[in-house]
């Protein structure tokens, strides 16, 4: 089992979810906030990484792999997820992409006392969409991820993972 921190996310345990709910391709935008993640991604050999120019572009890219058969995951900011809307609306929700959105919570605390309105309108946002959503913060909710997984392919509808740590645990 990867190693835990007491009170980060650890980027192995995150990627253990993704191999263990059979994730084949990461969609996303390549950032610098996720580093570590991305470099154990990039070494996962059953994993391919699709790097798309738009987060918008990543509900179109993540459609046409599940309808191919494959399970991606897509990986998007809160605030490029915002900005993608219409893609969610269009291709995700419109198409009943079963697909888990993991989905940096950029600007969110945990005592409420938002300093990024980009975490004040998230969980608003979801909920506008009808976007089910659960937390992570530690490792020790990272079976929620699972969940998520679970409830994408029961409802055939995206299902989000808020990433309350990605700052942290994905840096080192």
């Amino acid at each position: 089992m990867p190693e835990t921190t007491e009170g980060q996310l650890s980027p192995e345990i995150v990627l253990a979810e993704m191999t263990k709910n059979g994730v084949t391709h990461v969609v996303w935008l390549p950032d610098s906030e996720t580093n570590f993640l991305y470099q154990l991604m990039q070494a996962e050999p059953s994993l391919r990484l699709v790097p798309v120019s738009r987060e918008g572009l990543a509900f179109s890219v993540a459609a046409g792999l599940s309808t191919g058969g494959q399970t991606p995951i897509i990986l998007i900011q809160n605030t490029g997820l915002m900005e993608s809307g219409d893609s969610l609306r269009g291709w995700a929700i419109g198409l009943n992409v079963p697909v888990v959105l993991m989905v940096g919570y950029r600007g969110w605390t945990r005592h409420g006392v938002n300093t990024d309105t980009a975490a004040t309108y998230t969980e608003r946002f979801l909920n506008a969409f009808g976007i089910n959503y659960y937390l992570c913060e530690t490792s020790a909710d990272a079976p929620r991820i699972s969940i998520a997984f679970e409830e994408a392919r029961r409802t055939r509808r995206p299902v989000a993972v808020l990433m309350a740590d990605e700052y942290h645990g994905f840096n080192r």
